[in-house]
């Protein structure tokens, strides 16, 4: 292939992705939203105003960054995740298989689709977080960065998810096992510096918490594991995780439903 059927292949792919979620909007933006708004008004407000200050913040505005990464994480997995594996489940996935489009321009699109509606929710949730308390950017350029690659990380986690998906409870058990338990565990709510040494030790092999303190840093100028360890820990999961995609592409097994 060209390079222009290249981008037109990609462009095709994260068009139809778009139109995808954006088509049943109702259902794919306002739901998380409301979740979050939820969680602002429950812990922010009602609890926060009890716990007091968390890691010389407020309650709500430590939780806050944390909450963001949390929806642009759920929504940039869930995406990729149900739309590949409708693919699967419908039985066309042969089509891309037998197309000339490279398993990297698949893959590109399938995961910027997912990472365009990740950033859209947590852009939506970050607008709703400013009703709650006045949202300032520490570090423009770690918080724009750690959000594109933590929503890259759980796109290709949602693709690799869907893959060895053999039917829908496949893609509901690593949200409901894994995912949101990593997630409640990865400091959004508190810092790791209030737990024992021992847990302190256990938490920090929880990737998401890396995500989340450099998405906190960014916007507070506050954290509890170095910046760079983070960054060096998300790269290295996309490299691992394309690569996994890429390789299972290849073969085509785990396409086809």
């Amino acid at each position: 292939m060209t390079l222009q059927e290249k981008w037109i292949a990609l462009s095709t792919i994260i068009r139809r992705e778009i139109v995808r979620f954006m088509r049943i909007w109702v259902q794919t933006l306002i739901p998380p939203v409301i979740t979050m708004t939820l969680y602002f008004v429950i812990f922010g407000k009602l609890i926060g105003s009890r716990i007091g200050e968390m890691g010389g913040f407020s309650y709500v505005e430590f939780v806050v960054p944390g909450l963001i990464m949390m929806s642009i994480i759920t929504n940039s997995y869930g995406k990729v995740v149900s739309s590949l594996f409708s693919v699967k489940f419908q039985e066309s996935s042969e089509e891309i298989l037998v197309s000339p489009t490279p398993d990297y321009i698949i893959l590109f699109g399938y995961v910027f689709g997912g990472v365009i509606r990740g950033l859209l929710v947590g852009f939506i949730v970050t607008i709703v977080s400013m009703f709650f308390t006045d949202l300032s950017i520490h570090n423009l350029p770690v918080t724009i960065c750690i959000v594109f690659l933590t929503s890259v990380v759980f796109a290709l986690a949602g693709f690799l998810n869907a893959l060895f998906a053999k039917g829908f409870d496949d893609i509901s058990i690593i949200p409901t096992f894994i995912l949101t338990p990593l997630t409640y565990l990865g400091g959004v709510f508190y810092s790791i510096k209030l737990l024992p040494e021992f847990w302190q030790g256990v938490s920090q092999l929880n990737p998401i918490l890396y995500m989340v303190n450099a998405f906190r840093y960014g916007i507070l100028g506050a954290s509890d594991i170095n910046i760079a360890t983070a960054f060096f820990g998300v790269i290295g999961f996309i490299i691992l995780l394309s690569s996994v995609c890429l390789y299972l592409l290849a073969h085509g097994t785990r396409l086809r439903s």
